[in-house]
């Protein structure tokens, strides 16, 4: 593999912490619907619900929120209560503004690509709002050359990106914890990726073991090692 023109990292779960808040708040909504249900039926309800609505409100936050108070209608006839609402949206606006601190690694892996003269990019999937709100509170900004917030993150995206930025596949990289958003749909450009585990995921980005048979990418454990893998592929 050459040395790539233009190495894109991940935002949610590879530049910062993101699911265990989603996951606090899904527990929580399991809390307020106690009396629907157990938490894995009540969860497996609010999944349902996502996927249905997932081509209207695509994905973060505010799709959360949403999602989450069309859960309580659905569980509870219609009789969830103003206040439960109320609760819910609060739960909501909390993943809107939760602190952003980086991953271990982090500033120390794009420091030291910028000192290289490394052409970053953030591209990241979600709302535009609560993306570009994200990267502002991390401080990560002024490290990336460009910034790709995405409805989907697919094959067609990335063909798309790639050519308004005038990089060939073999020309990019991409850095992310997730198989389906982040390496997947690369590969299938002939470009190459990294994956970069994180210890949760999100139900709708896991891939099972037999999609990813006979598939070539790399994978690190922590950040960190990219810096290696690159000087092996410079050498």
């Amino acid at each position: 593999m050459p040395r790539p023109q233009l190495i894109a990292f991940d935002a949610d779960d590879t530049l910062w912490p993101n699911q265990p808040h989603f996951d606090h708040v899904e527990t929580q909504l399991a809390a307020i619907l106690a009396r629907c249900g157990a938490a894995d039926a009540i969860g497996a309800r609010l999944y349902a619900v996502q996927r249905a609505n997932m081509h209207l409100f695509g994905y973060g936050a505010k799709s959360l929120m949403l999602t989450m108070i069309e859960t309580a209608i659905q569980l509870t006839d219609g009789a969830v209560t103003g206040r439960e609402i109320q609760l819910l949206l609060d739960l909501g606006k909390r993943l809107l503004d939760f602190p952003i601190e980086p991953l271990p690694g982090v500033v120390e892996v794009l420091s030291e690509l910028r000192r290289r003269g490394e052409r970053l990019m953030v591209l990241t999937k979600g709302d535009l709002f609560d993306q570009e709100s994200k990267l502002a509170r991390s401080g990560l900004g002024d490290f990336f050359d460009h910034v790709e917030i995405v409805s989907e993150k697919d094959e067609a995206t990335y063909r798309r990106i790639l050519a308004r930025h005038g990089v060939a596949p073999a020309d990019f990289l991409m850095i992310g914890n997730s198989l389906k958003s982040d390496i997947l749909p690369v590969l299938a450009l002939g470009a190459p990726a990294i994956h970069v585990p994180y210890h949760t995921t999100w139900i709708h980005e896991e891939v099972p073991a037999e999609r990813l048979a006979g598939l070539n990418f790399h994978r690190v454990e922590h950040l960190v090692d990219v810096l290696a893998y690159l000087d092996l592929l410079a050498g």
